[in-house]
């Protein structure tokens, strides 16, 4: 196998060509790093978590299809990534995984010693999760602490402590990731069923959409209830209606749990997070001039 080859089936396994999992864990960064800071982010520590956010989530990517690297072979959507396919051996991802890990943590070394405390569990969220869909009825809600847990450490790196405000807003990521992950998993729920993995399209059976529904009300809810307390504005809200209107299409597009459609809806949800950051940035633009 060639370098070239060879970095091309990393970049598979990493998902970089997939950008979709990076954007949804850059939205609710970029939301906690705009609300942390009343719209003047640091940018050097916005460069870090983004840089961060790029590194984690291909570290996550990893580690998911090497834990499920017996599994994989038996799903159509993914028996030709690179573990699953024999193309990258178990101990490459591995040490890629950790690779990639190790760059990330020295990202934030310049950064205060409780974001370096946080990091530590952010790791383990992050290596941990793919292992959850063998015990947890619903993994999702695990995933979106995971992806979520920039929110917190955004906070950590600005304030120097951990707001009730930040738990707030990582409650609202992780009925987010519910709902945009069921979405996902309506994709595999036939083949999911005949391996014995566990995700909240199967645990909700029947009620799935409603499920669905009902993450989207509790993140729009805990987002508007953080909105409230800090005083924001119409932009704001004018945001969160935007994402209102955008969660009603997705409810639309998998009204029939068509795999396709499911998968659009999925997809489209990075659109969610960026007319609630949009609402954020919008409201203390507006404010400072």
């Amino acid at each position: 196998m060639t370098l070239t080859e060879r970095l091309s089936h990393y970049e598979k396994l990493m998902r970089l060509d997939k950008p979709i999992g990076i954007l949804l864990l850059m939205w609710p960064t970029l939301w906690a790093q705009w609300l942390a800071s009343n719209g003047s982010p640091s940018w050097l520590i916005l460069w870090i978590f983004v840089m961060g956010v790029v590194l984690m989530r291909s570290a996550g990517c990893v580690m998911n299809d090497y834990a499920d690297r017996d599994f994989d072979p038996h799903v159509a959507r993914t028996r030709e990534r690179p573990l699953a396919a024999g193309k990258v051996s178990p101990k490459e991802a591995l040490l890629l995984a950790a690779g990639l890990s190790l760059l990330a943590f020295l990202l934030i070394l310049p950064l205060n010693t409780l974001v370096l405390k946080l990091s530590v569990v952010a790791l383990f969220l992050a290596a941990s999760y793919p292992f959850t869909k063998r015990f947890f009825a619903i993994p999702q809600a695990y995933l979106g602490i995971a992806f979520g847990f920039g929110i917190p450490m955004s906070y950590a790196a600005l304030w120097g402590e951990v707001p009730r405000e930040a738990w707030i807003l990582l409650g609202a990521n992780v009925f987010w990731a519910i709902a945009y992950d069921t979405e996902y998993a309506l994709v595999d729920r036939e083949d999911d069923l005949k391996i014995g993995i566990k995700t909240s399209a199967i645990t909700f059976g029947r009620y799935d959409l409603a499920a669905i529904a009902l993450c989207y009300v509790a993140t729009l809810g805990l987002l508007g209830w953080v909105g409230w307390q800090r005083g924001m504005g119409m932009a704001f809200y004018g945001g969160l209606a935007v994402a209102a209107a955008i969660a009603l299409y997705h409810m639309k597009l998998i009204r029939l749990r068509e795999p396709k459609q499911c998968f659009r809806a999925f997809l489209h949800n990075t659109w969610f997070g960026a007319a609630v950051f949009g609402g954020i940035a919008l409201h203390f633009l507006l404010r400072g001039s």
